[in-house]
Protein backbone atom coordinates (compact mmCIF):
# COMPACT_ATOMS: atom_id res chain seq x y z
CA UNK A 1 0.00 0.00 0.00
CA UNK A 2 1.01 3.67 -0.76
CA UNK A 3 2.60 4.93 2.29
CA UNK A 4 1.19 8.91 1.92
CA UNK A 5 -2.48 7.96 2.25
CA UNK A 6 -2.14 8.60 5.95
CA UNK A 7 -1.73 11.99 4.92
CA UNK A 8 -4.63 11.98 2.27
CA UNK A 9 -6.83 10.55 5.13
CA UNK A 10 -6.92 13.98 7.19
CA UNK A 11 -8.56 16.23 4.39
CA UNK A 12 -6.37 17.52 2.19
CA UNK A 13 -9.63 19.44 1.43
CA UNK A 14 -9.71 20.47 5.00
CA UNK A 15 -7.39 22.69 4.79
CA UNK A 16 -8.59 23.51 1.39
CA UNK A 17 -6.57 24.54 -1.72
CA UNK A 18 -7.06 28.61 -0.56
CA UNK A 19 -6.29 31.82 -1.99
CA UNK A 20 -5.33 35.04 -0.42
CA UNK A 21 -7.96 37.49 -0.35
CA UNK A 22 -5.41 40.85 -1.36
CA UNK A 23 -3.62 39.02 -4.46
CA UNK A 24 -3.17 41.16 -6.78
CA UNK A 25 -5.67 43.81 -6.40
CA UNK A 26 -3.29 46.72 -6.78
CA UNK A 27 -4.88 48.57 -9.06
CA UNK A 28 -2.41 51.16 -10.65
CA UNK A 29 -3.00 53.91 -13.38
CA UNK A 30 -0.70 52.22 -15.49
CA UNK A 31 -1.71 48.62 -15.24
CA UNK A 32 -3.02 47.46 -19.22
CA UNK A 33 -3.89 44.21 -20.17
CA UNK A 34 -2.32 43.06 -23.35
CA UNK A 35 -5.84 43.33 -24.96
CA UNK A 36 -6.62 46.66 -23.95
CA UNK A 37 -6.73 48.54 -20.43
CA UNK A 38 -8.55 46.98 -17.34
CA UNK A 39 -11.70 48.09 -16.59
CA UNK A 40 -12.34 49.15 -13.34
CA UNK A 41 -15.92 49.42 -12.69
CA UNK A 42 -16.02 47.11 -9.36
CA UNK A 43 -13.20 49.82 -7.59
CA UNK A 44 -12.92 49.18 -3.78
CA UNK A 45 -15.25 51.73 -1.27
CA UNK A 46 -14.24 50.14 1.94
CA UNK A 47 -17.64 50.22 4.47
CA UNK A 48 -15.35 51.56 6.90
CA UNK A 49 -13.71 54.60 6.11
CA UNK A 50 -10.86 54.29 9.04
CA UNK A 51 -9.91 51.00 7.46
CA UNK A 52 -6.75 50.61 5.52
CA UNK A 53 -5.84 48.37 2.83
CA UNK A 54 -2.45 46.99 2.43
CA UNK A 55 0.21 48.79 0.30
CA UNK A 56 0.35 48.34 -3.62
CA UNK A 57 2.05 44.67 -4.14
CA UNK A 58 4.85 46.05 -6.66
CA UNK A 59 5.75 42.52 -7.43
CA UNK A 60 1.98 41.18 -7.95
CA UNK A 61 1.08 42.18 -11.06
CA UNK A 62 -2.18 43.00 -12.21
CA UNK A 63 -3.39 40.04 -15.03
CA UNK A 64 -7.26 39.71 -15.13
CA UNK A 65 -8.41 35.93 -15.63
CA UNK A 66 -11.33 35.31 -17.84
CA UNK A 67 -14.07 32.76 -16.27
CA UNK A 68 -12.17 29.70 -17.78
CA UNK A 69 -9.52 30.14 -15.88
CA UNK A 70 -11.25 31.24 -12.72
CA UNK A 71 -12.70 27.63 -13.62
CA UNK A 72 -9.90 25.88 -13.45
CA UNK A 73 -8.60 27.68 -10.10
CA UNK A 74 -11.92 25.90 -8.90
CA UNK A 75 -11.71 22.95 -10.13
CA UNK A 76 -8.41 22.32 -8.67
CA UNK A 77 -9.55 23.06 -5.69
CA UNK A 78 -12.89 20.46 -5.65
CA UNK A 79 -11.39 18.16 -7.65
CA UNK A 80 -8.10 17.10 -5.45
CA UNK A 81 -5.96 14.04 -4.57
CA UNK A 82 -8.94 13.48 -2.09
CA UNK A 83 -11.01 12.60 -4.40
CA UNK A 84 -9.57 9.02 -4.52
CA UNK A 85 -10.94 8.59 -1.13
CA UNK A 86 -15.04 8.64 -2.62
CA UNK A 87 -15.09 5.16 -3.22
CA UNK A 88 -14.04 4.34 0.34
CA UNK A 89 -16.54 6.42 1.66
CA UNK A 90 -19.01 4.74 -0.02
CA UNK A 91 -18.44 1.73 1.67
CA UNK A 92 -18.81 3.34 4.93
CA UNK A 93 -21.76 5.40 3.99
CA UNK A 94 -23.90 3.19 1.34
CA UNK A 95 -27.04 4.84 -0.30
CA UNK A 96 -26.34 8.08 2.01
CA UNK A 97 -22.73 8.07 0.54
CA UNK A 98 -24.59 8.93 -3.17
CA UNK A 99 -26.83 11.86 -1.85
CA UNK A 100 -24.37 13.42 0.32
CA UNK A 101 -22.27 13.88 -2.88
CA UNK A 102 -24.98 15.77 -4.64
CA UNK A 103 -26.34 17.63 -1.98
CA UNK A 104 -22.34 18.74 -0.82
CA UNK A 105 -21.79 20.16 -4.16
CA UNK A 106 -25.08 22.28 -3.71
CA UNK A 107 -24.53 23.23 -0.47
CA UNK A 108 -20.79 24.23 -1.07
CA UNK A 109 -21.84 25.93 -4.13
CA UNK A 110 -24.47 28.36 -2.35
CA UNK A 111 -21.92 29.38 0.47
CA UNK A 112 -19.35 29.89 -2.08
CA UNK A 113 -22.06 32.87 -3.85
CA UNK A 114 -23.13 34.27 -0.50
CA UNK A 115 -19.70 34.75 0.72
CA UNK A 116 -19.30 36.88 -2.59
CA UNK A 117 -22.96 38.56 -2.00
CA UNK A 118 -21.07 39.97 1.11
CA UNK A 119 -18.68 41.93 -1.04
CA UNK A 120 -21.61 44.01 -2.41
CA UNK A 121 -24.50 46.24 -1.46
CA UNK A 122 -26.95 48.48 -3.33
CA UNK A 123 -26.83 52.15 -3.85
CA UNK A 124 -29.52 54.40 -3.86
CA UNK A 125 -30.42 53.53 -7.48
CA UNK A 126 -31.10 49.79 -6.44
CA UNK A 127 -27.39 48.96 -8.28
CA UNK A 128 -25.27 46.36 -7.05
CA UNK A 129 -21.41 48.09 -5.79
CA UNK A 130 -18.37 46.26 -4.86
CA UNK A 131 -18.01 48.06 -0.85
CA UNK A 132 -15.49 45.01 0.05
CA UNK A 133 -12.65 43.57 -1.36
CA UNK A 134 -11.86 40.38 0.74
CA UNK A 135 -12.88 38.06 2.96
CA UNK A 136 -11.11 40.28 5.45
CA UNK A 137 -12.97 43.18 4.53
CA UNK A 138 -15.62 41.36 5.53
CA UNK A 139 -15.32 40.35 8.20
CA UNK A 140 -14.02 43.37 9.53
CA UNK A 141 -17.57 44.90 8.31
CA UNK A 142 -19.41 42.43 10.78
CA UNK A 143 -17.34 42.44 13.86
CA UNK A 144 -17.77 46.69 14.03
CA UNK A 145 -17.77 46.21 17.73
CA UNK A 146 -14.88 44.37 18.28
CA UNK A 147 -11.34 45.86 18.37
CA UNK A 148 -10.44 47.48 15.57
CA UNK A 149 -9.97 44.97 12.23
CA UNK A 150 -9.70 42.05 15.04
CA UNK A 151 -12.01 40.34 12.67
CA UNK A 152 -9.45 40.30 9.52
CA UNK A 153 -6.76 39.60 11.73
CA UNK A 154 -8.72 36.31 12.32
CA UNK A 155 -9.80 35.38 9.18
CA UNK A 156 -6.21 36.06 8.33
CA UNK A 157 -4.27 33.58 10.69
CA UNK A 158 -7.68 30.72 9.90
CA UNK A 159 -6.19 30.80 6.03
CA UNK A 160 -2.39 31.03 6.98
CA UNK A 161 -2.69 27.66 9.16
CA UNK A 162 -4.82 26.39 6.41
CA UNK A 163 -2.27 27.09 3.23
CA UNK A 164 0.82 26.36 5.21
CA UNK A 165 -0.91 22.68 6.08
CA UNK A 166 -1.36 22.39 2.78
CA UNK A 167 1.83 23.41 1.53
CA UNK A 168 3.38 20.48 3.60
CA UNK A 169 1.11 17.91 2.85
CA UNK A 170 1.84 18.42 -0.78
CA UNK A 171 5.64 18.34 -0.36
CA UNK A 172 5.12 15.03 2.27
CA UNK A 173 2.80 13.68 -0.72
CA UNK A 174 5.53 14.56 -3.21
CA UNK A 175 8.34 12.83 -1.14
CA UNK A 176 6.65 9.60 -0.01
CA UNK A 177 5.03 9.48 -3.90
CA UNK A 178 9.54 9.55 -4.89
CA UNK A 179 9.92 6.97 -2.29
CA UNK A 180 6.95 4.55 -3.96
CA UNK A 181 7.49 5.31 -7.84
CA UNK A 182 11.61 4.64 -7.19
CA UNK A 183 11.59 1.94 -4.47
CA UNK A 184 15.19 0.31 -5.60
CA UNK A 185 16.57 3.84 -5.04
CA UNK A 186 18.57 3.94 -1.78
CA UNK A 187 17.43 7.19 -0.38
CA UNK A 188 16.04 8.33 2.79
CA UNK A 189 12.39 9.72 3.20
CA UNK A 190 14.21 13.70 4.04
CA UNK A 191 16.55 12.80 1.13
CA UNK A 192 13.26 12.49 -0.80
CA UNK A 193 11.69 15.50 0.24
CA UNK A 194 14.83 17.56 -0.13
CA UNK A 195 14.58 16.44 -4.25
CA UNK A 196 11.03 17.48 -4.23
CA UNK A 197 11.88 20.91 -2.54
CA UNK A 198 13.78 21.73 -5.59
CA UNK A 199 11.82 20.81 -7.65
CA UNK A 200 9.32 23.61 -6.49
CA UNK A 201 12.13 26.26 -6.01
CA UNK A 202 10.60 28.33 -9.45
CA UNK A 203 7.59 28.73 -7.16
CA UNK A 204 9.42 31.74 -5.51
CA UNK A 205 9.43 33.68 -8.66
CA UNK A 206 5.37 33.11 -9.76
CA UNK A 207 4.23 36.74 -9.11
CA UNK A 208 0.43 36.72 -10.94
CA UNK A 209 -2.62 34.84 -10.25
CA UNK A 210 -2.48 34.07 -13.98
CA UNK A 211 0.54 32.00 -13.81
CA UNK A 212 -0.82 30.21 -10.94
CA UNK A 213 -4.03 29.75 -13.26
CA UNK A 214 -2.42 28.05 -15.61
CA UNK A 215 -0.60 25.81 -13.22
CA UNK A 216 -3.87 25.11 -12.39
CA UNK A 217 -4.98 23.98 -15.63
CA UNK A 218 -2.14 21.39 -15.94
CA UNK A 219 -2.94 19.86 -12.41
CA UNK A 220 -6.62 19.65 -13.26
CA UNK A 221 -5.60 18.08 -16.46
CA UNK A 222 -3.67 15.31 -14.72
CA UNK A 223 -6.27 14.61 -12.24
CA UNK A 224 -8.71 14.07 -15.24
CA UNK A 225 -6.15 11.35 -16.58
CA UNK A 226 -6.38 9.72 -13.41
CA UNK A 227 -9.88 9.34 -13.20
CA UNK A 228 -10.34 8.32 -16.78
CA UNK A 229 -7.43 5.19 -16.61
CA UNK A 230 -9.29 4.15 -12.78
CA UNK A 231 -12.38 4.26 -14.59
CA UNK A 232 -11.51 3.05 -17.73
CA UNK A 233 -10.59 -0.37 -16.21
CA UNK A 234 -13.75 -0.56 -13.99
CA UNK A 235 -15.50 -0.54 -17.02
CA UNK A 236 -13.47 -3.56 -18.32
CA UNK A 237 -14.74 -4.84 -14.98
CA UNK A 238 -18.49 -4.10 -15.62
CA UNK A 239 -19.30 -8.20 -15.35
CA UNK A 240 -18.55 -7.92 -11.68
CA UNK A 241 -20.50 -5.13 -11.13
CA UNK A 242 -23.42 -5.29 -7.93
CA UNK A 243 -26.07 -3.58 -6.49
CA UNK A 244 -26.05 -5.51 -3.70
CA UNK A 245 -22.55 -4.45 -2.37
CA UNK A 246 -24.11 -1.65 -1.41
CA UNK A 247 -25.02 -1.17 2.28
CA UNK A 248 -28.44 0.32 3.95
CA UNK A 249 -27.03 0.40 7.48
CA UNK A 250 -24.13 2.55 8.84
CA UNK A 251 -21.96 2.52 11.61
CA UNK A 252 -22.09 6.19 12.92
CA UNK A 253 -18.24 7.14 13.48
CA UNK A 254 -17.24 5.38 9.83
CA UNK A 255 -20.23 7.60 8.69
CA UNK A 256 -18.98 10.87 10.12
CA UNK A 257 -15.53 10.00 8.40
CA UNK A 258 -17.39 9.50 5.29
CA UNK A 259 -19.36 12.66 5.80
CA UNK A 260 -16.30 14.73 6.19
CA UNK A 261 -14.30 13.42 3.29
CA UNK A 262 -17.12 14.29 0.93
CA UNK A 263 -18.39 17.78 2.13
CA UNK A 264 -14.54 18.68 2.05
CA UNK A 265 -14.17 17.73 -0.84
CA UNK A 266 -15.81 20.36 -2.47
CA UNK A 267 -14.01 23.09 -0.55
CA UNK A 268 -12.79 26.44 -2.01
CA UNK A 269 -15.04 29.29 -0.61
CA UNK A 270 -11.26 30.75 0.97
CA UNK A 271 -9.80 32.41 -2.05
CA UNK A 272 -13.18 32.95 -4.06
CA UNK A 273 -13.10 36.89 -3.21
CA UNK A 274 -9.61 36.87 -4.95
CA UNK A 275 -10.73 34.84 -8.04
CA UNK A 276 -14.10 36.87 -8.57
CA UNK A 277 -12.44 40.66 -7.67
CA UNK A 278 -9.70 38.88 -10.74
CA UNK A 279 -11.94 38.10 -13.20
CA UNK A 280 -12.32 40.39 -16.09
CA UNK A 281 -16.27 39.53 -16.20
CA UNK A 282 -17.35 39.35 -12.54
CA UNK A 283 -21.14 39.27 -13.35
CA UNK A 284 -19.84 35.47 -14.64
CA UNK A 285 -19.26 33.98 -11.47
CA UNK A 286 -22.25 32.64 -10.56
CA UNK A 287 -22.31 30.73 -13.67
CA UNK A 288 -18.86 29.50 -12.98
CA UNK A 289 -19.98 28.31 -9.91
CA UNK A 290 -22.95 26.78 -11.17
CA UNK A 291 -20.67 24.52 -13.77
CA UNK A 292 -17.78 24.02 -12.04
CA UNK A 293 -19.51 22.30 -9.10
CA UNK A 294 -22.65 20.47 -11.69
CA UNK A 295 -19.17 19.37 -13.20
CA UNK A 296 -17.74 18.43 -10.31
CA UNK A 297 -20.50 16.58 -9.12
CA UNK A 298 -20.92 14.19 -12.24
CA UNK A 299 -17.75 13.77 -12.01
CA UNK A 300 -17.29 12.28 -8.39
CA UNK A 301 -20.47 10.57 -8.67
CA UNK A 302 -19.69 8.37 -11.60
CA UNK A 303 -16.07 7.85 -10.43
CA UNK A 304 -17.07 6.38 -6.67
CA UNK A 305 -19.65 4.41 -7.91
CA UNK A 306 -17.38 2.61 -10.54
CA UNK A 307 -14.81 2.23 -7.87
CA UNK A 308 -16.82 0.86 -5.63
CA UNK A 309 -19.26 -1.74 -7.59
CA UNK A 310 -15.88 -3.17 -9.32
CA UNK A 311 -14.31 -3.60 -6.01
CA UNK A 312 -17.32 -3.57 -3.32
CA UNK A 313 -16.01 -4.76 0.21
CA UNK A 314 -12.65 -4.70 -0.45
CA UNK A 315 -12.11 -0.99 -1.53
CA UNK A 316 -9.36 0.47 -0.17
CA UNK A 317 -9.03 4.12 1.39
CA UNK A 318 -6.84 5.27 -1.40
CA UNK A 319 -8.69 3.59 -4.42
CA UNK A 320 -5.20 3.67 -6.52
CA UNK A 321 -3.51 0.81 -4.33
CA UNK A 322 -6.56 -1.79 -6.06
CA UNK A 323 -5.09 -1.40 -9.38
CA UNK A 324 -2.85 -3.87 -10.76
CA UNK A 325 0.56 -3.34 -10.23
CA UNK A 326 1.48 -1.42 -13.84
CA UNK A 327 -1.60 0.62 -13.64
CA UNK A 328 -0.98 1.52 -9.83
CA UNK A 329 2.84 2.85 -11.12
CA UNK A 330 1.32 4.97 -14.17
CA UNK A 331 -0.96 6.65 -11.56
CA UNK A 332 1.28 7.49 -8.99
CA UNK A 333 3.65 8.90 -10.58
CA UNK A 334 0.46 11.15 -12.46
CA UNK A 335 -0.29 11.84 -8.82
CA UNK A 336 3.47 12.74 -8.16
CA UNK A 337 2.71 15.64 -11.13
CA UNK A 338 -0.27 16.94 -9.49
CA UNK A 339 1.03 16.97 -6.46
CA UNK A 340 3.80 18.78 -7.46
CA UNK A 341 1.48 21.45 -9.35
CA UNK A 342 -0.84 21.77 -6.82
CA UNK A 343 2.00 23.40 -4.35
CA UNK A 344 1.86 27.04 -6.00
CA UNK A 345 -1.88 27.44 -5.56
CA UNK A 346 -1.84 27.89 -1.26
CA UNK A 347 2.23 28.53 -1.44
CA UNK A 348 1.32 31.76 -3.83
CA UNK A 349 -1.36 32.66 -1.82
CA UNK A 350 0.18 32.63 1.81
CA UNK A 351 3.34 34.25 1.35
CA UNK A 352 0.89 37.32 -0.25
CA UNK A 353 -1.14 37.21 2.90
CA UNK A 354 2.23 37.46 4.82
CA UNK A 355 3.89 39.99 2.79
CA UNK A 356 0.58 42.16 2.21
CA UNK A 357 0.80 42.10 6.73
CA UNK A 358 4.06 42.64 6.82
CA UNK A 359 4.11 45.57 4.05
CA UNK A 360 1.25 47.32 5.21
CA UNK A 361 1.23 51.12 5.47
CA UNK A 362 4.05 53.28 3.34
CA UNK A 363 7.36 51.59 4.77
CA UNK A 364 9.09 51.40 1.12
CA UNK A 365 11.81 49.07 2.58
CA UNK A 366 9.16 46.21 2.76
CA UNK A 367 8.30 46.26 -0.73
CA UNK A 368 11.00 45.92 -2.65
CA UNK A 369 11.01 42.94 -5.00
CA UNK A 370 13.88 41.53 -3.64
CA UNK A 371 12.28 41.31 0.12
CA UNK A 372 9.34 39.66 -1.62
CA UNK A 373 11.35 37.25 -2.86
CA UNK A 374 12.87 36.45 0.18
CA UNK A 375 9.50 36.12 2.00
CA UNK A 376 8.99 33.60 -0.60
CA UNK A 377 11.90 31.68 -0.51
CA UNK A 378 11.41 31.80 3.23
CA UNK A 379 8.18 30.49 3.59
CA UNK A 380 9.17 27.26 0.83
CA UNK A 381 12.05 26.90 3.47
CA UNK A 382 9.58 26.61 6.52
CA UNK A 383 7.48 24.14 4.62
CA UNK A 384 10.44 21.73 4.12
CA UNK A 385 11.55 21.90 7.56
CA UNK A 386 8.65 21.24 8.90
CA UNK A 387 7.29 18.50 6.66
CA UNK A 388 11.31 17.20 7.62
CA UNK A 389 10.70 17.30 11.16
CA UNK A 390 7.21 18.00 12.46
CA UNK A 391 6.22 14.77 14.49
CA UNK A 392 2.61 13.06 13.90
CA UNK A 393 1.69 15.90 11.30
CA UNK A 394 -1.49 13.93 9.13
CA UNK A 395 -3.21 13.89 12.71
CA UNK A 396 -2.12 17.40 13.75
CA UNK A 397 -3.33 18.38 10.42
CA UNK A 398 -6.88 16.84 10.41
CA UNK A 399 -7.45 17.92 13.92
CA UNK A 400 -6.71 21.89 12.44
CA UNK A 401 -8.53 20.80 9.33
CA UNK A 402 -11.89 20.22 11.35
CA UNK A 403 -11.33 23.94 13.01
CA UNK A 404 -10.34 25.88 10.50
CA UNK A 405 -11.99 24.12 7.33
CA UNK A 406 -15.51 23.89 8.97
CA UNK A 407 -15.31 27.30 9.86
CA UNK A 408 -14.02 28.75 6.73
CA UNK A 409 -16.54 26.43 4.17
CA UNK A 410 -19.66 26.99 6.31
CA UNK A 411 -20.16 28.81 9.46
CA UNK A 412 -18.54 32.37 8.35
CA UNK A 413 -20.28 32.66 4.90
CA UNK A 414 -23.81 31.68 6.48
CA UNK A 415 -23.07 33.90 9.68
CA UNK A 416 -21.57 37.11 7.37
CA UNK A 417 -24.62 36.36 4.97
CA UNK A 418 -27.26 36.83 7.93
CA UNK A 419 -25.07 39.79 9.58
CA UNK A 420 -24.90 41.80 6.63
CA UNK A 421 -27.79 41.19 4.56
CA UNK A 422 -30.18 40.37 7.14
CA UNK A 423 -33.47 43.12 6.38
CA UNK A 424 -32.92 42.28 2.71
CA UNK A 425 -33.21 37.93 2.77
CA UNK A 426 -36.62 36.16 3.02
CA UNK A 427 -37.30 33.84 5.18
CA UNK A 428 -36.42 30.90 3.04
CA UNK A 429 -32.95 32.56 2.56
CA UNK A 430 -32.38 33.06 6.19
CA UNK A 431 -33.51 29.22 6.62
CA UNK A 432 -31.19 28.41 4.25
CA UNK A 433 -28.07 30.15 6.06
CA UNK A 434 -29.20 28.71 9.49
CA UNK A 435 -29.20 25.16 8.37
CA UNK A 436 -25.67 26.06 6.65
CA UNK A 437 -24.41 27.23 10.11
CA UNK A 438 -25.83 24.26 11.92
CA UNK A 439 -24.54 21.66 9.46
CA UNK A 440 -20.89 23.25 9.46
CA UNK A 441 -21.38 23.37 13.34
CA UNK A 442 -22.38 19.79 13.41
CA UNK A 443 -19.21 18.85 10.84
CA UNK A 444 -16.70 20.96 12.56
CA UNK A 445 -17.50 19.33 15.92
CA UNK A 446 -17.57 15.55 14.84
CA UNK A 447 -14.16 15.98 13.20
CA UNK A 448 -12.56 17.93 16.18
CA UNK A 449 -13.81 14.78 17.96
CA UNK A 450 -12.44 11.95 16.16
CA UNK A 451 -9.15 13.78 15.53
CA UNK A 452 -8.84 14.23 19.46
CA UNK A 453 -9.46 10.54 19.64
CA UNK A 454 -6.89 9.76 17.07
CA UNK A 455 -4.23 12.52 18.82
CA UNK A 456 -4.45 10.73 22.12
CA UNK A 457 -3.99 7.26 20.06
CA UNK A 458 -1.24 8.06 18.86
CA UNK A 459 0.57 10.33 21.77
CA UNK A 460 -0.65 7.20 24.56
CA UNK A 461 -3.71 8.68 26.16
CA UNK A 462 -5.86 5.99 25.73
Amino acid sequence: MVRWDSCLHTDEEHVNFARRDELNRALTKETEESDGPVNFELDVCHQDPEYKSPAPLPHAQVKLITSWEAGWNVTNAIQGIFVLGLPYALLHSGYSGLLLIILAAAICCYTGKILIACLYEENEDGQLIRVRDTYEDIANACCKSLPPRLGGIVVNVTQVMELIMTCILYLIASANLLSYSFPHVPVTAKTWSVIAFVTLLPCVFINTLKIVSKLSQLCSLVHFIIILVVMTYCLTQIHQWSWAKFRLSIEFEEFLVSVGVIIFSYTSQIFLPTLESNMKNPEEFSCMMNWTHFFACVLKTAFALTAFLTWGEKTKEIITDNLPSFLETLVNLCLLAKALLSYPLPFFAATEIVYSCISRGNHSKYRSPLFSLGVRGSFLLLTLLMAMFMPHFAVLMGLTGSATGAAMTFLLPSLFHLKLKWKKLSILEKCADISVFTLGFLCSLAGIVCSIKRLLTVFGGV
